[in-house]
């Protein structure tokens, strides 16, 4: 029952962000000081192609953990995985200017339910998740190659329990994020129906919140069927007339970024080459300062001043604290670092990469080579949640980074 309230609660969040930021957006144009482009005033229902999707998928989990393997009360391989899921997106209309300059973007709310063969050790977890996809190549006016990426959350886990889940060694919590891209073939079988055939790569894992925190992975087949409410038959048509994109303003726009979250702790055994959890969570505080320039509708790239506290830095095993781990002053947990950074823009969503190091630090922990994943969700024309994660060394999980930010100096045009 919990579980259950937690996803409407998510769904109810989920919708509000895509819903509002649409409507404050369009109020939000009418001073825009690029008016000179006529965007779509026709209402949100008009404006944009609503669609209901139905996918299936079928795969293969990577045996990364002796608990996938064999070590479980089946006393066999986990390796099938399947899925089933309901979409409801909207998408720009094709033969626009928008369509045009953002590829056929199309973004909405989707829910998965999930089968991994071990539901007394696994469970059967349900996903509620944001997802976007996009045009890569048309083939035909009815056939094309797509992207899509999926973000959210997934519920009824069975996490690790000392005592009456112990050989799962891979999820630690009943909530776990999660992510997953996929390329697909579509073939507009008429105005009202698509059919989707292609493959996928999930993970699924609770972003260092909680141990153990392995994860799990997989590769997928999926087909689909997707129904367009209020497509027009002369859509599908082709274009011998295609819009013209205005011409995109080059700019240097700035993003201020400010992130928080929580965090668990291995530190080195003593006497072994093993680890420990140190006891309790820890918080995580930083910052971001980032120069981008804009090139153009779909990407901009930048250099960002990193800035980040992490309580459990530099942490250590001692027999000599009471709860036997050494807490080193804040001086040891802070950092400055600067990292490189790139960005594909879509409408609504953006997603960035960066790749940084440390340059003024503390030692031991915060002497790094990172990596940032972020999820930027645009709430107004400049201010936007952010939804992040950070890696050291390509490999080893660091901390969640959830958060708000503003961009100063936005002169992108809005078609939408």
């Amino acid at each position: 029952m919990k579980n259950r309230t937690q996803i409407w609660k998510i769904l109810a969040f989920l919708g509000a962000v895509l819903f509002l930021s649409d409507t404050i957006y369009a109020q939000q144009w009418t001073s825009d000081s690029h008016s000179e482009y006529k965007r779509d005033t026709l209402p949100f229902s008009q404006r944009f192609i609503h669609r209901l999707g139905v996918e299936g998928r079928a795969g293969y989990i990577f045996q990364t953990s002796p608990f996938l393997e064999y070590s479980n009360h089946q006393y066999k391989a986990m390796k099938n995985a399947y899925a089933g899921h309901l979409k409801y997106s909207f998408q720009l209309r094709p033969h626009t200017v928008a369509d045009q300059a953002y590829i056929g973007a199309y973004q909405g709310i989707g829910v998965g339910y999930f089968n991994f063969g071990n539901p007394e050790e696994l469970g059967n977890p349900l996903a509620v998740y944001l997802f976007q996809g996009g045009r890569i190549a048309q083939f035909s006016p009815r056939i094309s190659l797509n992207y899509e990426w999926n973000f959210g959350a997934s519920f009824g886990w069975k996490p690790y329990d000392e005592y009456d889940n112990p050989e799962n060694q891979i999820i630690g919590s009943k909530v776990n994020a999660y992510l997953n891209v996929n390329l697909y073939l579509k073939w507009a079988l008429s105005p009202k129906f698509d059919l989707m055939i292609g493959t996928t790569g999930s993970h699924f894992s609770n972003g260092n919140t909680q141990y153990p925190n392995s994860g799990l992975n997989t590769v997928d087949c999926k087909v689909g069927l997707v129904y367009n409410f209020n497509r027009r038959a002369d859509e599908l048509a082709q274009s011998w007339q295609r819009p013209i994109v205005p011409p995109f303003p080059r700019h240097v726009s700035y993003d201020l970024t400010l992130f928080g979250s929580w965090r668990k702790k291995a530190v080195a055994h003593e006497g072994s080459s093993g680890q420990v959890p140190a006891p309790g969570t820890y918080n995580v505080f930083g910052f971001s300062f980032a120069p981008m320039y804009n090139f153009g509708y779909k990407f901009r790239a930048g250099v960002a001043l990193d800035g980040v506290y992490d309580h459990s830095a530099n942490m250590k095993e001692s027999y000599e604290e009471e709860n036997g781990f050494y807490t080193p002053p804040a001086k040891k947990q802070m950092a400055l670092g600067l990292s490189a950074r790139g960005e594909f823009v879509m409408p609504y969503f953006t997603v960035g990469i960066g790749l940084g190091a440390n340059v003024l630090h503390g030692g031991g922990d915060m002497k790094s080579f990172y990596q940032i994943l972020a999820l930027k969700i645009d709430v107004t024309r400049n201010s936007y949640l952010h939804i992040g994660y950070n890696l050291r060394e390509f490999h080893e999980p660091n901390y969640l980074m959830l958060g708000i930010g503003y961009r100063f100096n936005n002169k992108r045009p809005k078609l939408f």
